[in-house]
């Protein structure tokens, strides 16, 4: 089954990081993917810009609203995904405790089964 693993943080932490403290952030999360890329079960991994950069269209009475910046104020925010593909979720649960194992700070991961609609080719 396919999974999104939701990743959520205090954007401001995130976005101060140094160049180092990323570098070294992202090596250890490279190295908990490997094995789930090795294995054929790692599909698309990104990070959202922070909320500052976000539009929202939201549905009107008449036509859609477009309102540019984040549409709540919330703690921690939705900065990046996952796409995995595992038998079970205890599987998905396991791979996100080992992020948030070398995941610095506050970070939380929500786990969501979903389906495929169309796969599309975009990020290829």
């Amino acid at each position: 089954m396919l999974y999104a693993i939701l990743c959520y943080a205090h954007e401001e932490t995130v976005f101060a990081w140094s160049k180092e403290e990323e570098a070294a952030v992202m090596e250890k999360l490279y190295a908990v993917q490997e094995p789930l890329a090795k294995a054929g079960k790692l599909g698309p991994v990104g990070r959202l810009m922070p909320t500052t950069a976000a539009t929202t269209v939201r549905k009107g009475k008449d036509e859609a609203l477009v309102i540019d910046g984040p549409f709540a104020e919330t703690k921690e925010a939705l900065l990046g995904f996952y796409v995995v593909d595992f038998d079970t979720l205890d599987e998905a649960v396991a791979f996100s405790k080992q992020l948030s194992s070398v995941n610095p700070g506050s970070t939380s991961y929500e786990i969501r089964p979903f389906y495929v609609f169309r796969p599309g080719d975009a990020a290829s």
